[in-house]
């Protein structure tokens, strides 16, 4: 089995898209990139614009040949888009690709309204029906019945998780779980995996209170104890403090707690993070982000700038 990772917080973006190669499967997880459309009352800095250009041409690359394509649920960071916006993944630049592989989706339960309809217009532009897969399988593939999208509100719903195993290798790819409810964690555990990609909590929130960050730090290292690899990002590594807390569990588990960047071998890359600092260090013109949408503006004057390894 051989995995990467293509788009996270911690390679500039948001979403957690990867790939995973088996024998004879390549399965793209989460084909979708957005970026925090405003963080600080501030729009992205171009040089993450720069990051979500790269990522969305990696994943339109390896979509190319994919065989089969897992959208655990219908948020713009893991779903492309017919109403996309500038930072985000357009169904126009992949459609083509998504016409031949098999696609595997979340239902339409327990989703809120809007996700409902990202999912309708995205079969109708795509004019193919897709094969709900809540607690199918099928080969190296089995996926979950719906778990919560972190607590569980109304408001977010839920998502589906994906295990794929080739020989003795195991991976869970656990999307947006965000270590907030125990029975994601009990549904992970059954499965045994080796390895498991998941969303981190969000410790930039001023709702995570102290006991749900200490339920969350259970959680992790509860399913630390049983894999040999845990690695967490999303919505983790949206801030200085969630990457601070991240290498504090890691510390606790004998660095098997590790975030994206450092499972695939690149510099760390928090740039909605440091959203403030890029602003301060690198003044954008006025009307940058207009004449950008419009098409009248790019990044290329910010390209050598963005530590986005892709």
């Amino acid at each position: 089995m051989r995995i990467e990772i293509v788009g996270t917080e911690s390679l500039g973006v948001r979403g957690l898209c990867c790939v995973v190669n088996t024998n004879d499967r390549k399965i793209v997880i989460d084909p979708g990139v957005a970026l925090g459309f405003r963080r600080h009352g501030l729009l992205p800095h171009p040089v993450q614009v720069v990051a979500s250009e790269r990522t969305r041409s990696a994943i339109e690359k390896t979509l190319r040949t994919a065989t089969d394509v897992v959208i655990s649920h219908y948020h713009g960071d893991h779903s492309p888009l017919i109403d996309a916006n500038p930072y985000q993944m357009s169904v126009e630049q992949i459609a083509d690709s998504l016409k031949h592989p098999r696609l595997w989706t979340k239902g339409m339960q327990d989703i809120s309204l809007n996700q409902v309809h990202r999912a309708t217009a995205l079969a109708r532009r795509l004019a193919r029906d897709f094969l709900v897969a809540d607690g199918l399988s099928d080969g190296p593939l089995s996926f979950s019945p719906p778990v919560s999208h972190g607590e569980g509100t109304w408001r977010e719903g839920n998502v589906m998780m994906t295990r794929i195993e080739d020989g003795s290798d195991v991976f869970v790819h656990a999307s947006d779980i965000q270590m907030l409810n125990d029975a994601a964690i009990e549904k992970i555990l059954m499965w045994q995996p080796t390895i498991v990609l998941a969303s981190g909590p969000p410790i930039y929130l001023p709702a995570l209170t102290a006991e749900k960050k200490e339920k969350a730090l259970r959680r992790t290292l509860q399913l630390a104890r049983e894999v040999d690899l845990l690695i967490l990002d999303h919505h983790l590594m949206r801030s200085r403090e969630g990457e601070k807390w991240l290498d504090y569990v890691s510390s606790l588990t004998r660095h098997k707690v590790i975030c994206a960047a450092d499972f695939m071998g690149y510099p760390r890359s928090l740039l909605e993070a440091d959203r403030v600092l890029w602003y301060n260090k690198v003044p954008i013109p006025k009307g940058w982000h207009e004449a950008y949408a419009r098409g009248e503006a790019d990044t290329q004057p910010y390209r050598k700038m963005s530590k986005s390894p892709l």
